[in-house]
């Protein structure tokens, strides 16, 4: 049976791992700031050569290895190598589909990943003998693959995957007990990758989960200690989105453990907003009286504060309670004691004010470092457990319709996913036509690189033409180099496969050409386990590669789908989410001033934290956005200033709008102004028209309200009460200011965006 298999039915699935993108995760590098002056090719080259130090993982890399060294080791043990190689292969097409995330997630993902592979095995050599019917079916499942990145990243992955290998399997036709056969030995191969993966999840149920609670109370201690920078951008944003993606999957686990990580991430995301806003304070106080000794006592409490979340971290990180803990919670009631006697009689000034505010978020902030302590050191979850415990995640059903209705509005020619489904099934038909009309040798690497290169974004599918290309021929020549000067025995070829495959899952996610190198010599050496010389491999592995590179670069070329033409809705979707989410903030504030009472607060304050999720989600998309518009042919250095100053004022109003949020969770409330109502409806339908501009609406200078007499109003109201509203005030001025600059930076991008 096996040997009625050939290498390019079993081993041709094994280059359906390159299909697996590179950089991986929630957020794209957000490299939006980059230099004006850069040339578009300087900035090409440094994405080129990038070498992403924060994808290595050495221990995910381990387990990958064993994945696919064990069963080959099995299969040579058995007499039976060519049964061993089909299971290595196909845990190493899963093996792309690990990761460090939960548990629970992980699992999922790779049982999803290998059940579609093994399908696509079967699809694919039950369909090659037919040539017809195998090209329809591939671009049809090309056509699928690529419109499914309109759901996730993920999504998108695994259409790859599947889609190579089909087309692999499609080049050698089986009987239907052989395609079954070998859909079997994939399938095997993959739920091994995924048993090891998870093999550790009874012992240590919880630890990535705690690995990235703990890599956000790092860098919330790093935040404390330099106000400076962390009163202009939230601080541990992305860390905070990687944790609330760690722990999305324990919003109903109602184990003491998962009800503990869920309060300590609601902790973080409090701690978040009280460091920004007593940053802020910080640099308000510095600004109007460098010498006055409040400023030495702020400087000595974001220390400690960030001692003890360090010292948080470490508990996270090593499961040892923390024994200093009191005397560091001490130090810091100490510390908000001597500002509060500094303070008491003094006189009703401005300064005055950020004292009182900085007392009170010290007080809150003391709050919340001791139940996070308390949490850490696994004591009994209080109140905002409570809270982390009604958080429920959206049902599976809900889920899946909401992919379906996905696909369904991206099923048209304004979608840039629907064109690169289209773009992807017709490149693959004609590359699988060429392979099979010309009958060249080993073809089907022609579709298969096709489908590998060609990505939605011109930034990813020309870095990954030249890589590949170049990655490509750099392997060949590594392989004839292990082929000619060491041993060609059985130990000799498993202990090569061990140490390539290590170092592909090591060091390839950090970089793709590092990747392409390691994957093609890999290759070879998988053949080499069927008896095939190298030799006969090297030169048409190497011919159809570029082939199909080039036929890729060539069809983006022609049909291009510029990240630039999207831009203009991402930012509008970004002041979308902006606008939600300072409604629901203002909401909040009124209901709070006309004491609504505990259980509206709760409500509100869950609904607060979705909204402020949505909208940094939404930013870190639109700074992936511009990242690969910065690398677009025909980007201007005038286009990149323009996003990146409108990306600014964006940022100075939605760090206004987290200080209003983290002055009014820890400041009692005040009675609502009748002016700063009328400011908050003009401020969201600023935000609304401004994204009506930038969807091609034409809007009136006169359409915008006057959110500058709106400031000065409020500056006028309150009476005896004036300092009181101190915050709003302060951040109304820099609302007001940073959302007419950003009015004019729009006026002028859309005439200009038009033009070109």
């Amino acid at each position: 049976m096996y040997r009625k298999i050939r290498e390019s039915t079993i081993l041709g699935s094994t280059v359906a791992s390159e299909a697996k993108t590179v950089v991986q995760g929630p957020h794209a590098p957000a490299a939006a700031l980059t230099p004006a002056d850069e040339g578009a090719a300087k900035r090409f080259w440094r994405i080129l050569t990038r070498f992403d130090s924060s994808k290595l993982q050495p221990y995910l890399a381990l387990r990958n290895t064993a994945g696919v060294v064990l069963p080959l080791i099995g299969g040579y043990a058995l007499g039976m190598p060519r049964g061993g190689l089909a299971v290595a292969i196909g845990a190493l097409n899963v093996s792309y589909s690990d990761g460090s995330d939960r548990y629970a997630a992980r699992a999922r993902r790779m049982v999803l990943s290998s059940a579609l592979c093994a399908m696509a095995v079967f699809a694919g050599a039950i369909s090659g003998s037919d040539h017809l019917l195998a090209v329809v079916i591939a671009s049809m499942w090309a056509l699928v693959g690529g419109l499914v990145v309109s759901i996730s990243t993920t999504a998108g992955d695994l259409g790859v995957i599947s889609t190579v290998s089909l087309l692999v399997y499609a080049a050698q036709p089986l009987t239907a007990r052989q395609a079954a056969l070998s859909g079997l030995l994939a399938l095997a191969g993959g739920l091994l990758q995924t048993g090891l993966s998870i093999a550790m999840w009874p012992v240590r149920r919880y630890d990535p989960e705690r690995r990235a609670l703990a890599r956000l109370y790092l860098e919330l201690g790093q935040s404390a200690e330099t106000p400076a920078q962390t009163a202009t951008a939230l601080p541990a944003s992305q860390s905070s989105s990687q944790a609330e993606a760690a722990l999305s999957g324990l919003s109903r686990d109602a184990t003491v453990e998962g009800v503990r990580y869920r309060a300590l991430l609601s902790q973080a995301e409090r701690i978040q907003l009280s460091l920004l806003t007593l940053s802020r304070l910080w640099v308000r106080l510095q600004r109007e009286s460098p010498t006055h000794p409040g400023l030495d006592i702020l400087d000595k409490y974001l220390r400690a504060a960030g001692s003890v979340l360090r010292s948080i971290r470490v508990s996270l990180g090593t499961d040892v309670p923390v024994k200093i803990a009191e005397t560091q919670l001490a130090e810091l009631e100490a510390i908000t004691k001597e500002l509060r006697e500094r303070s008491k009689g003094a006189t009703a000034s401005f300064l005055a004010a950020v004292l009182r505010d900085a007392r009170y978020q010290m007080t809150a902030l003391n709050g919340q470092l001791r139940a996070a302590l308390e949490l850490a050191n696994h004591a009994t979850p209080l109140g905002d457990a409570e809270i982390a415990r009604q958080e429920a995640q959206q049902p599976w059903s809900l889920r899946f319709r909401g992919s379906l209705a996905t696909l369904r509005a991206n099923l048209n020619l304004q979608s840039s996913a629907f064109r690169h489904a289209l773009r992807l099934a017709i490149c693959v038909a004609v590359a699988d036509l060429v392979g099979r009309s010309l009958d060249w040798h080993r073809s089907y690497w022609l579709p298969m690189t096709t489908v590998i290169v060609l990505k939605p974004d011109f930034t990813s599918t020309f870095t990954r033409g030249v890589l590949r290309i170049a990655g490509t021929i750099a392997g060949l020549f590594l392989a004839t180099a292990l082929f000619h000067f060491l041993p060609q025995t059985t130990a000799s070829l498993i202990l090569q496969i061990l140490v390539i495959t290590f170092l592909l899952r090591w060091i390839g996610p950090a970089n793709y050409g590092i990747f392409a190198i390691a994957v093609s010599a890999l290759i070879v050496l998988l053949i080499t386990v069927l008896g095939v010389a190298p030799s006969e491999v090297i030169w048409a592995r190497g011919m159809n590669t570029i082939a199909g590179g080039c036929l890729a670069l060539l069809a983006y070329w022609t049909w291009p789908t510029w990240e630039r033409a999207g831009v203009s809705e991402r930012i509008a979707q970004m002041l979308d989410a902006y606008r939600e989410y300072f409604h629901a903030l203002t909401q909040q504030y009124m209901r709070l001033a006309s004491d609504t009472g505990a259980e509206g607060k709760l409500k509100d304050s869950r609904e607060l934290d979705q909204k402020r999720l949505a909208a940094r989600r939404a930013r870190s998309n639109l700074e992936a956005s511009i990242d690969r518009v910065s690398v677009e042919p025909g980007t201007t250095a005038e286009q990149i200033n323009r996003l990146n100053a409108m990306l600014v004022s964006s940022h100075r109003f939605v760090n206004a709008v987290m200080a209003l949020e983290a002055g009014w969770r820890n400041t009692p409330p005040t009675r609502a102004r009748r002016e700063f109502a009328t400011f908050a409806e003009d401020v969201k339908k600023t935000l609304a028209l401004l994204a009506q501009m930038l969807r091609g609406t034409k809007i009136r200078p006169k359409d915008f309200p006057d959110l500058r007499e709106d400031q000065q109003r409020l500056l006028q109201s309150g009476g005896p009460q004036t300092q009181q509203y101190a915050l709003a005030n302060v951040e109304a001025d820099r609302i007001a200011n940073s959302l007419n600059t950003l009015g004019e930076q729009v006026t002028e991008w859309m005439p200009a965006e038009r033009g070109s």
